[in-house]
């Protein structure tokens, strides 16, 4: 099974980094946005580089996500650029924000780290 429309619309997923410090598997709970067809999955830090789980990801960008029972292997990466980091934030403002073409994006949407997963498996 991959990621696909019904779990794209889940509200949220499990982010499974590996500690910097630890060593050992970390898991948010977390909003995120998916692309199903280029097998990618964005994030938006409120945090930015200080929560723990974009610091463990610039360290190790190999990741586990779980959407419901399914759980997929991943690279992230910090965005860094357009037109992707603009994608990204604008998925995540229209999923939980309702933010749609012509509005000014919320603060978290505009200031948060925008993260992406490719998915691996």
């Amino acid at each position: 099974m991959t990621l696909d429309e019904s779990l794209a619309q889940l509200r949220v997923c499990d982010l499974e980094t590996i500690g910097r410090v630890t060593g050992r598997p970390h898991v948010v709970e977390i909003w995120f946005a998916a692309d199903p067809i280029r097998r990618r999955v964005y994030m938006l830090a409120g945090g930015r580089d200080q929560a723990d789980w974009t610091r463990n990801v610039r360290r190790d960008g190999s990741v586990r996500m779980r959407f419901g029972k399914l759980w997929l292997k991943g690279a992230a990466r910090w965005i860094e650029g357009e037109p992707e980091e603009q994608l990204a934030r604008r998925l995540l403002a229209a999923k939980y924000y309702g933010w749609t073409e012509g509005r000014a994006l919320n603060q978290w949407a505009r200031n948060s780290l925008p993260v992406a997963i490719d998915l691996t498996e």
